[in-house]
């Protein structure tokens, strides 16, 4: 075989020290075999093989444009537009770890339409087929890496998020994204800082910077960017300002430890987004090969090997300070080589690949022409493979170079560890795939975190701008500052929130009610004045006792009905008024129970109706009263109307317009049973809604009516002469029974539930004991204990 074709890879280093150098030259030995790999396949460019220029090219402009014109010119010195090298021009470049270093280098490279493959991170910026229309890159597009990260803070709930970029149109385009992406799913940006190079030549502005790092409240830090755009940030001189952080960045910024410089352990803990790359088992025994006895033209090879394993190479010798003959590169820490492969290494490894298949299309393509005799090869070139090639890996992988066509990137999340002997290990605890369906997306393995944080955490810190609203608490914002803090407020009345960081709470329903810590609803007690409770049973016994007492005053007056005492002032009014107290009791039983449609119609009909009946009995008797006075006088015509029936007419007419109130009232809005759902916290109150309070306060102010003239006419009598008097009784008792109607109804008004059926039904036995005991009893008391004072000597003697 012959080395016909030499490709040239542009390696970026940083200038500062040697060591950063020496980090990255594992995306050489990547390159190196793949190289090596396909020189060996015999299915892949046969008779033909790959050879490569290693070019050292620096983190700035002028340093990259000069290692391309080195490249353009060949040995000697560099002339533009001219070249020394005749047999060993190569046609392909692959560069560019950074998208500043491929604009440097496309600029000029673009002047003589050499492809570039970049394998740094994706840029659409570099997609621009009219701007860069020969730079082609390996990288998937990373347009989802904001979505997976967001998806992270989700995870673990982090919504007070610091974010720190590099300062470039690029990293600019990544923060719009990342602070949408945050948006859509109330996550917060606790501060932005953007990084540039000036911050390590500007002491003042670099310590604000790393001020405002340490004042805020945010423990989850997202810093974008490639390892240059960052050094500043790295090499600080304050360890104990980036501590308790968790750090969220991509495979594109290096955090592994640097020898000498001891801060880097603040990165320990960080959650690392790298790019899905398929394991390359031949990769490992190829790094137990490698040694600068087999390389001996590799001078990089030579100074990492002296750096990794801190000793002096000597070709052939051992001894004091001199590396060991058997040391092998893959017995190093993650702090230089990573033997996996990383998503870089993988990258080149699949860069070199596609160029070997392009050229192997073209070459294919060549031949064909050739034995067909048709139109010449040279209508061909690379660029017209690169852009159509499509292949597989030896994992399996597709790889396809068409800007139009690139599919999005798959990451791998890992876990950053570093432990007390300096050794550093990542553990992948999770994936990212975007294309996958929801749910399958995004996975995330906590128990795999072995730390999370400098302090050793078992668990991932919070990250909030205010602390939890746990349940019973809703979320009000604070003025002035993002949504994301917040007070808070306890639930109010009749509302609940089960769950932490409600932004509202939620009313129970009607039936339920919220328990004490306002975070669950419970089913409400149906309730009602039964006769079961000891206040329903009490108030039943006591109206039953007064109404069979009634009876008994009602027998009394029927077995001594034809004493002087029963028949003073209308014994047919006595009767008249003891049956309706005698109903008045009784009526109060409608109030006890479980309402009914019936209850509910009768109650305050039969209790207006009755006490009606009994009042103006009352009037009717001090009407007689006045007229059995005036009878008295010589030539009274007031005597004829003592025996006729105009005291009942009285009673008849009184009663009629009560009736006539109560029927309009049941015709227009009669009462119904109701379910009180609001008067009382735990309670559903079974009671009777009495329809139109209007009707229901006209039949108690029609009573009230009644009682007033009755009193106003007994107590202008009450000083007539005793043996036809009875309006000092009836005085006395409507005194009573004003004074009970005229406190009900404030007390009514007042008072809740089931407990406006209990002073209604206190008002009805109160007011009605207080007529029968006061016009009844002393009669009672005459009749059956003094009978020598029921007698008409008694009376004509003012003994009565």
């Amino acid at each position: 075989f012959f080395s016909m074709l030499k490709s040239n890879f542009f390696l970026r280093c940083p200038i500062f020290i040697m060591l950063w150098q020496l980090k990255h030259y594992y995306q050489v030995l990547a390159f190196m075999f793949a190289i090596e790999e396909i020189n060996r396949n015999p299915n892949l460019l046969p008779n033909i093989s790959l050879g490569f220029h290693v070019y050292n090219a620096y983190h700035n402009d002028e340093r990259a444009l000069e290692s391309s014109l080195m490249w353009l010119s060949g040995q000697g010195q560099t002339i533009p537009n001219y070249s020394c090298e005749r047999q060993r021009k190569s046609v392909v470049v692959i560069g560019g770890a950074t998208s500043e270093m491929t604009f440097s280098m496309g600029t000029l490279l673009e002047l003589y339409k050499l492809p570039q493959i970049s394998y740094g991170r994706f840029d659409p910026l570099i997609s621009d087929p009219l701007q860069f229309p020969s730079v082609y890159q390996m990288a998937p597009s990373d347009t989802s890496l904001p979505l997976g990260m967001v998806r992270l803070m989700l995870h673990f709930k982090w919504t007070w998020v610091g974010l720190v970029v590099s300062d470039d149109s690029r990293d600019e385009k990544f923060l719009r994204d990342l602070q949408e992406e945050m948006a859509r799913n109330d996550v917060c940006v606790a501060f932005i800082e953007k990084i540039s190079t000036s911050y390590s030549l500007n002491a003042k502005l670099y310590q604000t910077f790393i001020f405002r790092i340490f004042r805020s409240t945010a423990n989850v830090l997202v810093i974008y960017g490639d390892t240059n755009s960052l050094l500043s940030l790295m090499f600080t001189k304050n360890p104990y300002v980036l501590v308790r952080r968790v750090w969220i960045t991509t495979s594109h910024w290096d955090v592994a430890k640097k020898p000498g410089y001891i801060y880097f352990d603040n990165f320990h803990g960080a959650l690392i987004f790298s790019d899905q790359t398929s394991r390359i088992p031949e990769f490992k025994h190829f790094l137990k090969t490698v040694n600068p006895a087999r390389y001996p033209e590799d001078i990089f090879l030579k100074n990492f090997w002296n750096s990794g394993f801190g000793c002096v190479y000597k070709h052939g010798k051992e001894g004091e300070g001199i590396c060991s003959l058997n040391a092998s590169l893959d017995t190093i820490q993650l702090s230089y080589l990573d033997i996996t492969m990383s998503d870089q290494s993988y990258t080149v490894y699949t860069a070199v690949y596609a160029v070997a298949w392009a050229l192997h299309e073209m070459f294919l393509v060549r031949s064909e022409m050739e034995s067909n005799k048709r139109r010449p090869f040279w209508i061909f070139s690379l660029h017209y493979f690169l852009k159509n090639i499509q292949f597989n890996t030896n994992a399996g992988k597709l790889v396809v170079l068409d800007k139009k066509r690139k599919s999005l990137a798959n990451y791998d999340i890992l876990n950053y560890v570093t432990f007390t002997n300096d050794t550093e290990v990542l553990i992948k605890v999770g994936e990212f795939t975007p294309q996958a369906p929801l749910g399958q997306d995004f996975t995330i393995q906590e128990k795999a975190i072995t730390k999370v944080s400098n302090l050793g955490f078992s668990r991932p810190p919070q990250s909030r701008c205010s602390k939890v609203c746990g349940p019973g608490f809703q979320k009000k914002a604070q003025e002035g500052r993002p949504f994301c803090c917040f007070n808070c407020d306890p639930c109010p009345e009749r509302h609940i929130s089960n769950q932490t960081d409600a932004d509202q709470c939620v009313k129970c329903p009607e039936d339920q009610y919220p328990n004490h810590q306002r975070n669950q609803c419970l089913p409400k007690m149906v309730t009602f004045l039964d006769y079961e409770e000891p206040l329903g049973m009490a108030l039943a016994s006591i109206a039953v006792c007064l109404s069979l007492l009634t009876a008994l005053v009602l027998w009394v007056f029927v077995r001594y009905k034809n004493t002087p005492i029963v028949r003073a002032n209308n014994r047919d009014l006595s009767y008249i008024l003891l049956i309706s107290l005698f109903f008045c009791f009784l009526c109060s039983l409608l109030f006890i129970g479980h309402p009914t449609a019936a209850h509910c119609l009768l109650r305050q009909t039969t209790f207006g109706v009755m006490f009606t009946v009994a009042v103006s009995t009352i009037l009717a008797k001090t009407i007689i009263v006045i007229l059995a006075f005036r009878a008295t006088r010589p030539g009274s015509r007031s005597r004829k109307w003592m025996g006729s029936r105009a005291p009942i007419s009285v009673v008849l007419f009184c009663t009629l317009i009560q009736g006539m109130l109560c029927g309009v009232w049941l015709l227009l809005s009669p009462p119904f049973p109701e379910a009180d759902t609001h008067s009382d916290h735990e309670h559903i109150i079974l009671g009777c809604n009495e329809g139109s309070l209007i009707a229901f306060y006209f039949v108690l102010s029609y009573m009230g009516v009644l009682a007033l003239a009755s009193f106003a006419v007994a107590f202008f009598v009450r000083n007539l002469p005793d043996t036809f008097n009875e309006a000092k009784y009836i005085t006395f008792s409507m005194l009573v029974f004003c004074s009970v109607w005229v406190s009900f109804l404030p007390t009514y008004q007042s008072t809740k539930g089931k407990m406006m059926a209990a002073v209604e039904i206190f008002s009805i036995l109160s007011s009605s004991t207080g007529l029968l005991a006061c016009i009844f009893i002393p009669k009672c008391y005459v009749i059956l204990l003094q009978p020598h004072r029921n007698i008409k000597k008694s009376l004509k003697d003012n003994k009565c």
